[in-house]
C-alpha cells in the first residue's frame, strides 16, 4: 500500500513492507550505508521474501534523490541487534536512513556532495519534527559496534553538526600520553569504559581491554577521530571522548 511521504525532501513513495508498529516514540536518527548498488539496495529493502527482512525509511540515492519505504509511525527494520544508553529495541525508537554508497568491501568511495546536502536536508526535517537530541543522531556502527562499520569514517559528520544535525566536536591532536590497546587491564580501562558506556555505547566496565572494547574504540574513532582508526585508546582518542561528553551533558 502507498502512502503520503513524511518529509517535503521525499522524491518517490517506494513502499517496503517490511514494517511493524512501533512500541515507542521516535526519539533517535541512525545513519547507515547500503554496501550496495542504488538498485541493489531498494529490491533487498522492498523484498518481503528475503531470509533477512530488512527495510529504512529512507533511501538517499548519490545524486541525492530521496526515496521514503517505510512511513515515520512505522517500526522500520534497519538496527538490527542494537543497543544506545541500555536501550535494545533501536527500531522501535528510531527513523533509519540508508545512504547508497559501495561500502568498505567494494573500495569505500567518497560520498558526492549532492547525496551529503540531501541527507543534511533530510536530517534537519526529521531532527526538528521529533525533536531529536543531538547525542542520539548515531552511526549504525555506534549502536552495533561488534557488526557494523557504516557509514564510516569518510562520512562527514563535521558538516552535518555544522548544518545542526548531530553532536559534534573537534577531534584532539596527537600526543604524547600512554595509549590503552588490547590486552591491557586495570582501572584505567574500566574508566575508559564507562565513559564510552556514559556516551551511549553498550558496553560492560570489565576492566578488561578485549575484543568488544576494540571494536567500541574502533566504533567511536570511525565517527568522531577518523584521521587513524585503529582500536587503540591513544591520548587523542580519550581526548576526543572527554571533549564529547562534556558537550553531551550539556544538553541534558
Amino acid at each position: 500500500m502507498t502512502f503520503s511521504p513524511d518529509s517535503p525532501t521525499v522524491a518517490r513513495v517506494v513502499p517496503s513492507p517490511n514494517h511493524d508498529a512501533r512500541k515507542h516514540a521516535i526519539d533517535m536518527l541512525v545513519l547507515h550505508y547500503t554496501a550496495q548498488t542504488s538498485e541493489d539496495a531498494l529490491a533487498r529493502l522492498c523484498d518481503a521474501g528475503h531470509a533477512a527482512k530488512v527495510s529504512s525509511h529512507y533511501l538517499v540515492h548519490e545524486d541525492g534523490r530521496i526515496d521514503q519505504l517505510v512511513p515515520e509511525a512505522r517500526r522500520g527494520w534497519h538496527a538490527g541487534v542494537s543497543s544506545w544508553e541500555g536501550v535494545a529495541d533501536i527500531n522501535s525508537r528510531s527513523v533509519g536512513i540508508e545512504i547508497v554508497n559501495a561500502g568498505h568491501e567494494f573500495g569505500y568511495p567518497d560520498f558526492p556532495a549532492a547525496q551529503i546536502d540531501a541527507v543534511i536536508t533530510l536530517c534537519r526535517d526529521i531532527v526538528a519534527r521529533h525533536s531529536i537530541r543531538a547525542d542520539r543522531v548515531v552511526a549504525h556502527s555506534d549502536i552495533a559496534p561488534a557488526r557494523k562499520q557504516d557509514p564510516g569514517e569518510k562520512f562527514p559528520w563535521d558538516q552535518l553538526a555544522a548544518a545542526g544535525v548531530g553532536l559534534w566536536v573537534e577531534p584532539a591532536d596527537d600526543q604524547a600520553g600512554g595509549a590503552l590497546a588490547r590486552g591491557a587491564s586495570g582501572a584505567n580501562v574500566e574508566s575508559l569504559q564507562r565513559a564510552l558506556a556514559r556516551y551511549g555505547y553498550g558496553i560492560e566496565p570489565t576492566g578488561e581491554y578485549d575484543e568488544a572494547t576494540e571494536l567500541t574504540i574502533i566504533a567511536f574513532q570511525r565517527h568522531f577521530r577518523s584521521a587513524r582508526v585503529d582500536g587503540i585508546a591513544d591520548a587523542s582518542t580519550l581526548e576526543t571522548l572527554q571533549r564529547l561528553l562534556t558537550a553531551s551533558s550539556a544538553l541534558a
